[in-house]
């Protein structure tokens, strides 16, 4: 019987659930276990197929839009990565009970644009068009009064005048470096343009980003676990790329590792994004396990002790 082959494996600290998605997935569990089953969801909780269909079998109901959830006492909860103000108003218009789970994260993004906008400032939003969260953000203003920019060559097509009152805001879950290269080029191209008092990337995308970036110096590859459409996810894997991992893969579940890829490899760095269980993270190691004969250690690069409160509705008709 031929001997395993070696390989050495860096597990980044931290990885996984951020307290904002901690806190999204307790909101759905918690309502299930206040008003009972069924309880609704508008799009995913948070992105990652696990995570929906655990929930399915514990009588979530996702929808893709309001009008699918029924009036009456069932509750519905709007996901983490934030809603338009349109939702909230047909939400009102039906009268229907909801809970809202959006991160405070994105809340306090959403918060600076509308601040902006009560004075006098159209806001840029630096992110990625399409994606949950820029919705959100985007509409909690009126139409034309913000600009979505993804990159550096949008900056040099805007035409406002370098004095025009701007402001600026980002998606949570960009590539810190990506993003410090727009926030540049607003700055030289606006000069006067107003900036968050504090970074709106998100802690645990800046926590995971840079643990990945250590970890990409001691391996020769990496695997990010996250779903496609998680943002924070594909940024960890191009952060991975972009250090050095001649291979650097995304995948969702063990069954997705591309073996062939990682033929000769004898290190890999292993990370899951934000909105991906811990559980992925361990089968993974398992699949590894199978193959070769594994050598694990942990990098860490930070100590993460944020806690976000369930909203306070819930919280009072738990404790009722």
């Amino acid at each position: 019987m031929n001997a395993k082959p070696e390989l050495r494996i860096v597990l980044c600290a931290p990885r996984s659930f951020c307290a904002g998605v901690a806190r999204a997935i307790d909101v759905v569990e918690r309502a299930l276990q206040v008003y009972g089953p069924p309880v609704y969801v508008r799009h995913e909780i948070v992105h990652n197929q696990y995570v929906v269909d655990s929930l399915k079998a514990k009588g979530v109901v996702f929808v893709k839009e309001l009008g699918e959830a029924p009036e009456g006492a069932a509750a519905v909860i709007f996901s983490a990565h934030g809603v338009a103000e349109a939702v909230y108003e047909e939400a009102c218009a039906r009268r229907l009970f909801t809970i809202d789970a959006t991160c405070p994260l994105v809340t306090k993004v959403h918060r600076e644009a509308q601040v902006h906008f009560r004075r006098g400032r159209h806001v840029m939003l630096v992110g990625h068009a399409g994606h949950p969260e820029v919705i959100g953000t985007m509409g909690q203003l009126p139409a034309g009064a913000a600009t979505l920019v993804s990159s550096v060559e949008e900056i040099e097509a805007l035409r406002f005048d370098p004095d025009a009152p701007l402001a600026y805001v980002t998606q949570t879950t960009l590539s810190l470096d990506d993003t410090r290269e727009i926030v540049a080029a607003l700055k030289a191209r606006f000069p006067q343009i107003h900036a968050p008092a504090r970074g709106d990337i998100c802690y645990a995308t800046a926590n995971r980003q840079q643990a990945v970036k250590r970890a990409a110096a001691m391996v020769e590859a990496a695997i990010v676990v996250g779903a496609a459409n998680s943002s924070n996810s594909q940024r960890l894997r191009e952060v991975a790329e972009r250090e050095g991992c001649k291979v650097a893969l995304l995948v969702a579940r063990a069954g997705e590792i591309d073996w062939r890829a990682l033929a000769g490899v004898r290190s890999v760095a292993l990370t899951a994004g934000a909105s991906a269980p811990e559980i992925l993270v361990e089968e993974i190691l398992d699949a590894f396990a199978e193959r070769f004969a594994i050598t694990v250690e942990t990098l860490t690069t930070a100590d993460e002790s944020v806690f976000f409160p369930l909203p306070r509705a819930l919280r009072e008709a738990q404790e009722a």
